[in-house]
């Protein structure tokens, strides 16, 4: 069986029923936790899967924030730019050392990519 890949439509974004958004309000706290861990499909994430997420996201902010690409962004912080795009794709955990780069990119990309370059 070949994977099926849904792609939400921009134009035609995704809407609850009446119905659907009335059980949804009646559901506790609990017993919303409780079907999202019961889901087959879709575990929960452990503390590392998460803090690998955050991560990416903060990557990929920082270098936005540059404008630049993963190519230029990884060459001003000389890095493999494999490494950068394991980083923007939350498939790696870095360590402490890249975490604090990345806390320091993040503050000020602009000025901290011209030290580096310097």
């Amino acid at each position: 069986m070949a994977t099926v890949r849904y792609k939400p439509d921009p134009a035609n974004p995704f809407k609850f029923t009446l119905e659907e958004l009335a059980r949804l309000d009646a559901m506790t706290d609990e017993e919303i936790t409780a079907a999202a861990e019961s889901d087959p499909d879709n575990p929960p994430l452990t503390e590392e899967e998460a803090n690998r997420g955050l991560f990416a996201r903060d990557v990929r902010l920082a270098r936005e924030k540059t404008g630049m690409s993963q190519e230029r962004f990884a060459a001003a912080l000389g890095l493999p730019v494999a490494t950068l795009r394991n980083w923007e794709q939350g498939r790696f955990n870095p360590d402490p050392a890249a975490r604090a780069l990345m806390r320091i990119v993040s503050k000020d990309p602009k000025r901290v990519l011209a030290l580096l370059a310097a």
